[in-house]
């Protein structure tokens, strides 16, 4: 089977397993949806969602946010791991997002990626969700489906959101992302892996043998 029919089948699969899938982060807005993203960095989206709760009760704005101490910010957010870090992340870019783009988060990659704590996959994932702008986040849940599947050999995340990229409509970028997410943890897990259990990785190996 080449790569083509198998993205198809996988695609298939997926929208069985997965029709709506939507972001299982909670937010307000754009700006609350770009901080959980941050935070979600190493770390599961329901110790996020937990974490969130407080501070956006405090801070749902940049302008709010900046009143924040980092040290309480810090406090907060000390459960989603490098909190520092990120505390600090998330003062710089309210600050720069109040200065530089009028308290508004910007929609473009090569924007976003300025901010502070903000990297490429997490630009894409604000750019797809929060803007409906095509993008093809590859987070390691994508990169070890898409090599196990043998849609992608490639070496690092870039690659094989480039491989992706060419093997799926441009339309079903932001759907796909999401489902494969999905799938992955239900189903396809990096460790204890049950081929016979996985409905994707159990049908393509029968193919091949």
């Amino acid at each position: 089977m080449k790569k083509p029919e198998k993205a198809a089948f996988v695609k298939t699969t997926l929208d069985s397993l997965f029709p709506n899938p939507g972001p299982s982060l909670e937010y307000l807005n754009r700006f609350t949806f770009l901080i959980a993203v941050l935070l979600s960095a190493q770390c599961t989206d329901e110790r996020v969602n937990k974490v969130t709760k407080e501070l956006f009760a405090m801070a749902s704005t940049p302008q709010e946010m900046v009143k924040i101490p980092t040290e309480e910010i810090e406090r907060i957010i000390k459960p989603c791991g490098f909190y520092r870090n990120k505390a600090k992340a998330i003062s710089s870019l309210s600050r720069i997002l109040i200065e530089k783009f009028n308290g508004e988060v910007p929609s473009s990659l090569e924007d976003l990626e300025t901010l502070p704590g903000v990297g490429h996959k997490t630009a894409s994932v604000i750019s797809a969700q929060a803007f409906s702008i095509p993008a093809f986040p590859v987070d390691t849940h994508i990169h070890r489906c898409a090599k196990r599947w043998g849609l992608s050999r490639g070496k690092n995340v870039v690659e094989t959101e480039k491989d992706l990229k060419k093997l799926f409509a441009k339309q079903d970028w932001i759907k796909i992302h999401l489902q494969i997410i999905y799938y992955a943890r239900k189903h396809c897990p990096a460790r204890a892996h049950k081929n016979a259990l996985c409905p994707i990785c159990h049908r393509l190996t029968e193919i091949h043998s």
